[in-house]
């Protein structure tokens, strides 16, 4: 596989890992998202100054209002993320 297929991949591999746990396979509650970025993204909890900004971030998340992060979302926040990593999103 390409880098770029590998990097699909890992994201879908890393996203069912997490989802479903708490019941259903095509989205992650707000327990398994922070179990997620706890394991996954240690370094951006640590850089989080307080609980409220994590729970404003998995807010944040949540596009559709139905209080679960589904592949989509999940999807969206890696790529923000990313882009703020890497500096070229624009705002």
């Amino acid at each position: 596989m390409s880098q770029l297929e590998t990097a699909m991949a890992m994201l879908m591999q890393t996203f069912d890992t997490y989802a479903g746990k708490d019941g259903k396979k095509e989205s992650m509650s707000k327990t398994e998202v922070k179990t997620m970025l706890e394991k996954e993204l240690p370094a951006l909890l640590k850089a989080a100054k307080n609980q409220a900004e994590v729970d404003k971030l998995l807010k944040g998340l949540d596009f559709n209002g139905d209080s679960e992060v589904d592949f989509s979302e999940f999807v969206v926040m890696v790529a923000a993320l990313t882009c703020a990593a890497h500096g070229r999103c624009s705002k």
